[in-house]
């Protein structure tokens, strides 16, 4: 955050379609069945997030092989390679007016009076056509620049923002195994990697200003900036998220997060950082807000502050993966209902 066995897969996959041919045969209600089916088809994804991958992904962005990701240096773009590689791998497609994902954000445009002088820098980007609707685009964002070697320390990043980073990579990851069951969302979504957050919030700036996709038709944008610890409020027990700005600019984004929280996840949904006022003023120091500027409604999430933040000792092995792989749940949830409603949220 800104310091400021394919054949049983198969048999599993095809059981929902059969049901619901030989319901419809013996004259069985034909619009529950379908409902039935979808339900089923989207438990079977949401059990997907996996907490070995996001393990696996965390400790290699956590590493001292990439020198604490700092903006524009060789730490920022072996991890920016990664990425790409990863989504390679997963055969998402890169996003519009990038080269191999990859949208350069110059060192003149991160030139501000609170910002180190920054070398150009890469904002990675992916994409999943939508099938009904697909000018209609939901983003899913993370960054994941970090501070880089301080003093002859490594700044690791694990919760900030490591965790977000690998979130966004899990969820793409689902999504577009989804699409290869068949299941291509009814929406698009697009997989923002955003670099040079830590340092004025950079990359995602340098985005909206320079859209792979129209802004009018960017229906929300769910934001992740450190998941993967527990605050100092739930230091040993709760499964619990902050959520930052979803009643802000659309009371139906909140209300889809509510439900689908309250069917799926039953996380404690705390509300604290997301008061008018509030001390820290959450609401302006990550991704997000630069979508908030545009009128895009939001969601950010967030776990709160911790003893190991903007410091050194922010390390894989301190991350609690259970609960962040139930967080990532949750996000992927709301973004499965956002992009598959029969109309998109409207803002307030």
């Amino acid at each position: 955050m800104f310091i400021f066995t394919i054949g049983l897969e198969y048999i599993i996959m095809k059981v929902p379609q059969f049901l619901l041919i030989t319901l419809t045969v013996l004259g069985v209600n034909g619009s529950a069945v379908a409902q039935e089916k979808n339900q089923l088809d989207f438990e079977y994804f949401y059990a997907q997030i996996n907490q070995d991958t996001l393990y696996k992904n965390l400790h290699i962005l956590a590493s001292d092989e990439f020198e604490g990701r700092k903006t524009g240096e060789l730490g920022q773009k072996k991890a920016a390679a990664f990425l790409v590689k990863q989504y390679q791998n997963y055969q998402i497609t890169p996003a519009a007016g990038t080269e191999n994902y990859l949208q350069t954000v110059p060192s003149a445009f991160m030139k501000k009076l609170f910002s180190p002088l920054l070398n150009d820098s890469e904002n990675v980007i992916a994409y999943i056509r939508g099938s009904e609707f697909p000018e209609e685009t939901l983003v899913i964002s993370a960054h994941y620049d970090h501070m880089g070697i301080e003093f002859g320390k490594t700044f690791y990043g694990a919760d900030d923002n490591a965790s977000g980073t690998v979130g966004v990579l899990e969820i793409a990851r689902v999504f577009q195994e989804a699409v290869r069951h068949g299941f291509t969302p009814k929406r698009s979504l697009l997989f923002l990697h955003a670099t040079g957050e830590e340092f004025g919030l950079h990359g995602s700036s340098y985005y909206v200003m320079h859209p792979s996709y129209s802004l009018e038709n960017t229906f929300a944008n769910l934001n992740i900036d450190m998941i993967g610890r527990r605050s100092n409020d739930y230091i040993e027990q709760g499964n619990y998220i902050y959520l930052v700005g979803s009643d802000r600019l659309s009371t139906e984004l909140h209300e889809v997060s509510e439900s689908v929280n309250k069917q799926y996840s039953n996380l404690t949904l705390d509300y604290k950082y997301n008061v008018k006022g509030e001390p820290e003023q959450i609401y302006f120091r990550s991704d997000h807000y630069n979508f908030v500027r545009k009128g895009i409604p939001v969601i950010f999430y967030y776990n709160g502050p911790h003893a190991d933040y903007h410091k050194a000792t922010d390390t894989a092995d301190k991350i609690d993966y259970p609960l962040l792989q139930k967080r990532v749940q949750l996000i992927f949830a709301t973004a499965w209902e956002l992009i598959n409603r029969d109309e998109r949220i409207k803002n307030n």
